[in-house]
């Protein structure tokens, strides 16, 4: 074409990108919950909107919804919220990798050519007609480091490339193309106006979207589809009428005088380059219709309203690149993001601008779910979140269940403790510091919430100080109405809880919860500590759940003694349950911390053994939690032949775990529950005698007393251990 060499080159305004942070939140949630290690491509959407604010011009934006709520599902492109030229959206697809090396390791090239390639064939599929935002689609790549909230990524806009280029024949803003009076505001159309309804003149401006434009009722009803579509035909017939059309009407349109202009929203406020979507559009027009003069609109907006200053209409020249006959054929392609004018990739790190409770709350089960990607697929952390652990007592094994519970995931924790820190405890109860010993010492369950919240702000964590009822240790009768209200208060506690820790100091202090526990069906895990030896044991499932607490005394003891009554050395599936913590015992509980030496006073261990005592316990609970059977759940071993048809994914679930640091040495035990058990068959307050003569275990130990037993099974025995 003569001249068409020494014509300016048309030039485009680059897409420039801008993420929301709500984007990144959604995808890290993704990331972790559902993709795991699994980095196939995710279709998103992007928006944007036709513009001449410098500030807020020329951005493709992604938001929170940009990604979609299922990661799979193809068709999550399409669901857009559509109707708002404000919103203009716009198909996208993201390659998030696993690794930093893997994000600066991608084929950019090869993924913009295939983006490409995706745009050529709409056109030639005739797909772009139908739906021309085809035509803006994107690329993303991305590195989300999520132990750091850092992000790296990289746009890419793919644009056709014309060759030779388009030139530009006439750039003009839209004010001087059109006639304001004739072709937008006549006087026929004002009158008109006055007498629609007023519905009827918002929808016209609503539905249609160019509100440069006078529209009757009807005809904005019939282009009530073009509201946001992108990529649009702007006929101007003879007589100054403009009509909006789709793209598709193109050949419908060639029947008559009217002036054709191909129209789309221009992010883009620059005076005197349209915006980076004419690209793909005039290459539409040249391998679709193959014409060599376009007229094109560059629709732009300020503050929501048409502003034909800034808006453009231009003509360029174009010819059609060779080879562009052939559908197999890809044209070249360009379209990646420059960083402050280079081409380098972007990071954004948003630890800083987090609050910290909720940048903690996003962190503390980064390892759960990391462990849900390969080794844990199973995890679920809704249960774990949601379970409510008792523990009663706030000593060395409280402390250190208390933050195993938090590392699981456990959020909701209560600490029953009546005790006062004290100079000894902070080097072995992980909860405490010296603050906590000065001036008497702070009551322990109220320290070790304090502490735990400082440790995980968003932990629902609740202190009770109060004593637990102990057989063996008389009760005065001015102590008898308090000594109840504590046996009902305890009983609140342990129905109102999903699992009970059993880590007070003593062992006649365990008999009470373990009763409770019994007869609620709660799930119950004792820990034990002997100088150099440990127990950590389930209890088995009770006979039942206890009836109500009523607020009379009497009824209250009266409902204990009946639910009591029931008791059932079988399970529910006929089978013998596992035994609690005394179904062993030969010896009811008693009172033991009277007459008793400084050493037999403090509980002397070795320090590392309430951290693996406290370990196995919160381990225990977790594989109860995910065990089909729950608190049925029977013993297993490491040696049981049909260890592959019981083992669930966390491993092998025992009734008891014993172990000694002296020998290194651990082993899983079995008990079942027993006839003559003092906690699981019968109840005693008062009378250290009482458990023994109404279980007969009087009569047992007299007859075990014609004969010897060798206890020698080289771990030692329950009253070996100084509970903690």
């Amino acid at each position: 074409m003569a001249g068409h060499e020494s014509r300016p080159v048309l030039q485009f305004a680059p897409f420039q990108s801008s993420v929301d942070e709500g984007f990144w939140h959604r995808l890290s949630s993704l990331k972790l919950n559902k993709l795991g290690i699994d980095d196939s491509p995710i279709p998103i959407t992007g928006f944007y909107a036709p513009s001449a604010h410098p500030q807020v011009s020329n951005y493709l934006t992604l938001l929170a919804e940009s990604l979609p709520t299922e990661p799979c599902e193809q068709s999550s492109v399409a669901m857009v919220i559509r109707g708002n030229r404000n919103r203009c959206s716009a198909p996208g697809i993201l390659y998030n990798t696993n690794t930093l090396e893997g994000f600066h390791a991608i084929d950019k090239q090869s993924l913009l050519k295939a983006e490409a390639k995706k745009v050529w064939e709409s056109i030639h599929s005739g797909e772009a007609e139908e739906d021309s935002a085809i035509l803006s689609r994107f690329l993303l790549i991305s590195f989300a480091d999520l132990k750091k909230w850092s992000f790296h990524y990289w746009f890419a806009f793919p644009a056709l490339v014309l060759d030779p280029p388009a030139t530009l024949l006439d750039l003009r803003p839209a004010s001087q193309y059109f006639s304001i009076q004739e072709h937008v505001m006549t006087g026929a159309t004002r009158a008109q106006r006055q007498v629609e309804s007023p519905s009827a003149v918002e929808n016209r401006y609503l539905l249609v979207s160019r509100g440069i434009f006078c529209f009757s009722s009807q005809e904005a009803k019939k282009y009530e589809s073009l509201v946001d579509v992108p990529f649009f035909l702007l006929s101007i017939s003879s007589n100054s009428h403009a009509t909006v059309r789709h793209l598709k009407d193109w050949e419908a349109c060639q029947h008559g005088e009217q002036k054709l202009l191909f129209g789309f929203y221009d992010p883009c406020h620059l005076p005197n380059n349209p915006g980076w979507p004419l690209r793909n559009l005039l290459a539409f027009i040249c391998s679709r219709w193959k014409l060599e003069k376009v007229h094109f609109f560059c629709y732009r907006e300020n503050r929501g309203f048409a502003d034909l200053g800034f808006s453009l209409v231009g003509e360029a020249l174009m010819s059609v690149p060779q080879g562009w006959e052939d559908p197999q054929h890809i044209p070249s392609a360009v379209g990646w993001e420059l960083n402050r004018g280079k081409k380098v990739p972007r990071c954004i790190s948003l630890a800083k601008s987090m609050d910290p409770t909720r940048l903690a709350i996003s962190a503390a089960d980064l390892n759960l779910k990391l462990m849900r990607w390969r080794a844990l697929p199973s995890l679920d952390l809704n249960v774990l979140s949601s379970t409510k652990c008792l523990l009663l007592g706030a000593g060395t094994l409280g402390c250190q269940v208390a933050r195993m519970l938090m590392a699981w995931g456990v959020r909701k924790i209560t600490l029953v403790d009546s005790g006062k820190v004290s100079m000894s405890n902070p080097l072995r109860q992980s909860l405490y510091t010296l603050d906590d010993c000065l001036n008497g010492g702070d009551f322990k369950a109220s320290a070790a919430v304090k502490s735990l919240k400082r440790i995980f702000p968003a932990v629902e964590a609740e202190a009770v100080v109060m004593a637990i009822p102990m057989p063996g240790h008389p009760v005065t009768s001015h102590e008898e109405k308090g000594v109840l209200e504590d046996c009902r208060r305890l009983n609140d506690l342990i129905e109102s809880h999903d699992a009970v820790f059993l880590l007070t100091d003593t062992r006649e202090s365990r008999w009470l919860p373990t009763v409770l526990c019994s007869n609620t069906n709660k799930i119950a895990i004792t820990a034990a500590l002997g100088f150099d030896s440990f127990l950590v044991m389930r209890h088995g499932a009770g006979p039942g759940p206890i009836n109500d607490v009523h607020d009379s005394e009497a009824k209250a003891v009266d409902s204990l003694r009946a639910a009591m009554g029931k008791s059932s050395l079988m399970d529910r599936d006929g089978g013998k349950r596992l035994g609690c913590y005394f179904c062993s015992d030969v010896v009811a509980p008693v009172d033991s911390t009277s007459n008793r030496t400084l050493d037999q006073q403090c509980t002397v261990t070795r320090p590392g053994l309430a951290p693996i005592a406290s370990a196995l316990a919160v381990e225990l609970l977790v594989g109860i939690l995910h065990h089909p059977q729950r608190i049925c759940a029977e013993a297993e071993f490491s040696n049981s032949t049909d260890i592959g048809r019981t083992e669930q994914p966390l491993g092998i679930l025992p009734h008891q775990v014993r172990g000694s640091l002296a020998q290194f040495s651990q082993m899983t035990l079995v008990g079942h529950s027993s006839d003559s058990c003092t906690a699981c068959c019968c109840t005693a307050i008062n009378q250290p005698t009482y458990l023994e003569d109404l279980t007969g275990l009087t009569e047992l130990m007299k007859s075990a007393s014609s004969f010897e037993v060798d206890w020698d099974d080289g771990i030692d025995n329950d009253d070996d251990f100084l509970e903690i």
